[in-house]
């Protein structure tokens, strides 16, 4: 009988199967990579007509920049260094879950994606810490327009930030379920990618926000302000 049975099985039926799925799982990865990317183009051109608009208004006489004196809040910014720092740990830790992941060392993964929601907020953390400290100072928002951007360039990619958390929050929740291999390495590294990317655009408002009035006009008249 069992002679008889082996001879009414249909493997090829059970190989199409597997085949549909990995073509699936494959097909979810690709528009997880284009949504990101999307998303990165969308991130980028908001930051970019922000920073169109800063350097304009720059430009006019009640604009009075954080840093360039001695008194001025950002002329030695120690806590935004510490903030940069604590980033880029936190994409360091996402990038090593990333590699970890695609080696399937799945618990080095944990570690490293625990790592980067530490850093991260811990970053998100010294941000309201900096706003803090510029509120005693009475840089308040309305006070002047470079308090006003600094107020917003900083709201908004903390904004960027949590919304990554929350992604990052679900991939791990898939990684305890251990839903998909190849799909949890592809959430991760979409993660990492995202953090990378905050990373830059963070360095570029890090140094346009501190930046002396100078530089300001400087790089005005390169633009045609």
């Amino acid at each position: 009988m069992n002679f008889f049975r082996t001879l009414g099985e249909k493997p090829w039926l059970a190989q199409a199967g597997e085949i549909a799925v990995i073509n699936n799982s494959e097909q979810n990865i690709l528009k997880g990579k284009t949504a990101l990317k999307f998303l990165l183009a969308v991130v980028g051109v908001i930051f970019f007509l922000f920073t169109v608009t800063f350097l304009s208004r720059t430009q006019f006489p009640d604009f009075m920049a954080l840093s360039g004196e001695p008194w001025q809040p950002f002329t030695n910014p120690v806590q935004l260094w510490y903030n940069t720092a604590a980033l880029l740990l936190g994409g360091i830790g996402l990038q090593g879950a990333k590699l970890s992941a695609k080696a399937n060392h799945f618990n080095k993964a944990l570690v490293g994606i625990i790592i980067g929601i530490f850093f991260t907020l811990l970053f998100l953390v010294g941000q309201l810490l900096v706003w803090t400290q510029l509120y005693a100072l009475g840089y308040v928002l309305t006070s002047n327009p470079a308090n006003s951007y600094f107020y917003l360039f900083t709201a908004v990619h903390g904004l960027h930030i949590l919304g990554g958390l929350v992604a990052l929050s679900y991939v791990t929740f898939q990684f305890i379920r251990k839903n998909g291999v190849a799909r949890l390495s592809s959430g991760i590294s979409l993660c990492a990618t995202y953090w990378h990317f905050l990373f830059v655009v963070w360095l570029l408002l890090f140094a346009l926000l501190t930046s002396s009035p100078e530089t300001y006009k400087t790089i005005a008249q390169l633009c045609g302000f």
